[in-house]
């Protein structure tokens, strides 16, 4: 028989060496990871989250659990975009109003809001961009509960503007039920109740957005030769910046890459973005699909570069009277006196009288 032979002491030497080796690499990489962080050791991933039931339509047509996520405006605008092309849907869609409410932080007419869409739930959804870095505190039972998206700085007359607004409109597209887009600021109000205001918004054949031909130094005098030959001095449009348009149009203002290059580098202060942007390229590209005027009534007669702002001393039977009985519009190709469903601008203190007048006066 065979004896076994002892291990020699220099390869038990050259194996301890190796161990030893491997031990120290084990726990730097486990500091380093406890310290700094997985994602310094590894690629980043692309944020959007895969489809797991891929054998459900539920899947595709189910709207985002929560609204922050972590796509980046370029994701973001990507995945709004995605259209089908077969226009009948091969399951019950509830068509719903997406309203967006665009401000800095809270929202101090949210009380008036609030009763405005109770008992509507399942037609209407709510997005709020802000500061990047405010957190809204409503209660779990507010319709505004959790409703902010992921949001960046918007400076008024700059194209960030636009941004916030693209965003509002992509973050909204992702939830397929949302047919209309409104865009709010915190000083607005509802003029009419929700049933008065979706039967208006469903039932039109065209968007609301204002778009006009300005002669003087605000209108075209606000106009740059380099925008040619995208836009020229003929096709330029103003309008306001508070829109309602439908989702065909939202998707044309996202997936935008022609217009916003050159609104971006030709049209900055004192040619004010928020004002032309939209109302150009959507009357060159569907003119036909655009009312030419705007559902948000504002009161510009005090003269300045912002309209008039109502406080509680304002808020009387007579200026209520003035905006829902003295107007007179187009409206699928009719005359209405039915023009305006928001209004602006509304300070903090004027909420209480609003409350007080909302049911005589807005049926809310």
């Amino acid at each position: 028989m065979y004896q076994s032979r002892p291990v020699p002491l220099r390869i038990l030497q050259v194996f301890l060496l190796f161990f030893l080796l491997a031990l120290g690499i084990c726990i730097v990489s486990m500091t380093m990871i406890r310290y700094f962080g997985v994602t310094n050791m590894v690629p980043t991933m692309l944020t959007l989250q895969p489809c797991v039931e891929q054998d459900s339509i539920e899947c595709w047509i189910r709207p985002p659990s929560r609204l922050m996520h972590t796509m980046n405006d370029t994701e973001l605008f990507w995945r709004a975009t995605f259209v089908p092309q077969i226009k009948r849907y091969p399951y019950k869609r509830h068509r719903k109003v997406a309203f967006m409410f665009l401000t800095r932080g809270p929202l101090p007419l949210a009380p008036l809001w609030e009763r405005f869409f109770k008992g509507n739930e399942g037609l209407y959804s709510i997005y709020i961009h802000s500061l990047p870095d405010y957190r809204a505190e409503f209660s779990h039972s507010s319709v505004f509960y959790e409703r902010q998206i992921p949001s960046q700085v918007a400076e008024w007359g700059k194209m960030s503007m636009c941004d916030a607004e693209r965003r509002l409109l992509a973050n909204a597209m992702l939830d397929l039920s949302n047919e209309w887009f409104i865009l709010l600021s915190d000083t607005c109000i509802p003029l009419r109740n929700f049933t008065i205001v979706y039967r208006y918004l469903s039932t039109s054949h065209y968007s609301f957005m204002g778009s006009y031909d300005q002669d003087g130094p605000f209108g075209r005098g606000r106009y740059d030769n380099r925008m040619m030959p995208e836009v020229t001095l003929k096709q330029w449009r103003k309008g306001s910046q508070w829109f309602e348009i439908n989702r065909e149009l939202a998707v044309r203002i996202v997936q935008d890459e022609v217009y916003y290059p050159k609104f971006k580098n030709f049209c900055q202060p004192a040619c004010y973005v928020d004002e032309h942007y939209f109302p150009t390229m959507l009357t060159i590209l569907t003119p036909h699909l655009l009312a030419n005027r705007s559902i948000t009534w504002t009161d510009w007669s005090r003269g300045g570069p912002h309209p008039a702002t109502f406080g509680r001393n304002d808020i009387t039977k007579k200026l209520f009277e003035k905006i829902l009985e003295s107007n007179l519009c187009a409206f699928n190709h009719q005359q209405v006196t039915l023009c305006y469903l928001f209004a602006r601008k509304f300070a903090p203190s004027a909420l209480e009288p609003l409350l007080a007048f909302a049911s005589a006066f807005f049926g809310y």
